[in-house]
């Protein structure tokens, strides 16, 4: 079936559903001699399971990676490597009941629509538990940039995401122009100095701890109403080099785009000023170089880390929106394939808001599409 692989230079096939035996990925393309342990994709995993907090879902899944090929002496063997995790607390028996059902918000109808055959187990595929491929790919893809970076005596490209906005609490953090990877002085905190212990010390995933109380508040107050609520990620890769993407239809851009409108409940993306944009003169948003400066740099960001969809050496910044959860315990209408709607208050453990736990996986979308990228970027090179 086709929609399950994604990349061009490095690939990522995922498989499994939400209630099935296991979840896992097979991902090709990756050189040999990257060191890579299980150890590595266990603490991405750990970032993304769920039941971390009150705020989560209650489904208790350890995520255990099993590295079943491709990886030999903790190295990479540059065959297909092949993760499995199993699934150990899925409920299938609590989706019984929406057999020939479709609820609201989800994708049980087109999904039936698109093959006449579908997995009502939790969503199957279209599940966020998927995600769990995705975030073991990015660690993979993390491991490819580590080794390129000690290889060429670089400075480590890394991703850092954290929750800006969850409903209508927005984090206190630089605008995306002013992330240019130098100190941001008069702000809760600067993206260039953030680490992963700082966002996850937060229940929500906001280094602002005003705003993080505050958005702490806005969920449970949601679950109380029985609801659920969405946000914004805003994600920054650092330390690029510049002249990763392939233009004219691969652009970096269009590629991190697919990756992260593919993720479930994503409902848009925008790099540097993004939609501001349209209401600005070329004028403002032309950023100025800085002179004298090796490599290039310019004094602001709104193009946001890429020109021409190719990146510029600038931190590459973006933001994410996630809607509110599509499954919440309030009753609501379910159909059948005739039409014929009851209501029903759907059971299962689920997420109040997506956002914080969204965050690392948002990470791994961009750091595989990076990596994808700069295996393009020498490709080229040697082509040439």
């Amino acid at each position: 079936m086709a929609g399950n692989t994604f990349g061009h230079y490095l690939q990522a096939t995922t498989f499994g559903e939400s209630h099935g035996v296991a979840v896992g990925c097979v991902v090709q393309g990756v050189p040999a001699g990257v060191p890579l342990t299980a150890a590595q994709l266990q603490r991405w995993l750990d970032r993304r399971k769920p039941a971390q907090n009150a705020l989560q879902s209650q489904r208790k899944e350890a995520d255990h990676a099993e590295i079943m090929s491709g990886v030999a002496q903790g190295l990479t063997l540059g065959t297909p490597i092949l993760v499995l995790v199993t699934n150990q607390d899925g409920r299938a028996k609590e989706y019984e009941q929406l057999d020939h059902d479709f609820r609201p918000g989800h994708a049980d109808w087109t999904w039936d629509a698109r093959y006449g055959h579908r997995d009502p187990r939790g969503g199957g595929r279209a599940s966020a538990r998927e995600t769990v491929a995705r975030v073991i790919a990015g660690a993979i893809a993390q491991a490819v940039l580590d080794a390129w970076s000690l290889a060429h005596r670089a400075l480590p490209i890394t991703a850092i995401a954290w929750s800006d906005a969850i409903g209508d609490v927005r984090a206190n953090g630089p605008p995306p122009h002013a992330i240019t990877g130098l100190a941001c002085s008069g702000w809760a905190f600067a993206p260039c100095t953030l680490d992963h212990a700082q966002i996850d010390c937060s229940l929500v995933r906001c280094p602002d701890s005003d705003a993080s109380a505050a958005m702490v508040a806005a969920i449970e107050a949601a679950q109380l109403r029985r609801d659920s609520i969405g946000g914004r990620v805003r994600c920054v890769v650092r330390n690029l080099p510049a002249g990763l993407g392939d233009p004219v239809f691969d652009k970096l851009t269009a590629t991190i785009g697919h990756a992260v409108l593919s993720l479930p409940a994503c409902r848009g993306i925008e790099f540097g000023s993004g939609m501001a944009s349209a209401e600005m003169a070329g004028s403002q948003h032309n950023d100025p170089f800085v002179p004298g400066s090796q490599p290039l740099r310019t004094a602001t960001n709104h193009h946001g880390g890429t020109l021409g969809g190719i990146s510029t050496g600038m931190p590459l910044v973006f933001d994410a929106a996630f809607k509110p959860a599509a499954t919440i315990a309030q009753s609501q209408g379910v159909a059948d394939a005739k039409g014929h709607v009851r209501s029903l208050a759907i059971k299962g453990r689920h997420d109040p808001c997506v956002v914080p736990r969204a965050v690392p996986i948002v990470e791994a979308a961009a750091i595989f599409c990076v990596a994808d990228a700069l295996l393009g970027l020498h490709i080229a090179r040697i082509q040439e």
